[in-house]
């Protein structure tokens, strides 16, 4: 049986230039897929208030004010939320930060690389790992 792509995808960064790569990234693989976008913790709150069903967040950890953090607290502390993946895509490489993402119930931690390549293949890996090896839960 095939596994369904995602059909609803959460990137949460405060930086455009990253969100705008992730969605082009994204889009090549996930043609048919809903692309949301949130520059911080409180949108991203938002838009998971209003779209609960996202298949997948990507999270950034270090934003300004609030951190990602906070999203990740709330999204695994919600019954309704706790089930979608959250990838932490952060440019931290520091042991504290990524013991903290798993204590929190991150689905994965990954240290964006800072050449576009590189980045464009860890992209491409999260978008083979999550769109066609594992099986999400999906909305009843």
């Amino acid at each position: 049986m095939a596994n369904a792509a995602p059909e609803r995808i959460l990137v949460v960064d405060d930086h455009p230039l990253v969100r705008d790569g992730l969605r082009s990234l994204l889009a090549v693989t996930f043609d048919t897929c809903d692309i949301l976008e949130a520059a911080g913790v409180e949108e991203a709150c938002a838009v998971l208030a209003q779209h609960g069903d996202c298949d997948l967040v990507l999270l950034d950890l270090n934003m300004p004010r609030k951190d990602g953090r906070e999203v990740l607290a709330e999204v695994k502390a919600d019954r309704d939320l706790r089930t979608i993946p959250v990838v932490v895509l952060t440019t931290s490489s520091a042991a504290q930060d990524i013991r903290r993402s798993y204590q929190l119930h991150a689905n994965a931690y990954v240290t964006k690389p800072t050449d576009f390549d590189e980045f464009a293949t860890v992209v491409h890996c999260i978008e083979r790992f999550f769109g066609r090896i594992v099986q999400l839960p999906r909305s009843a």
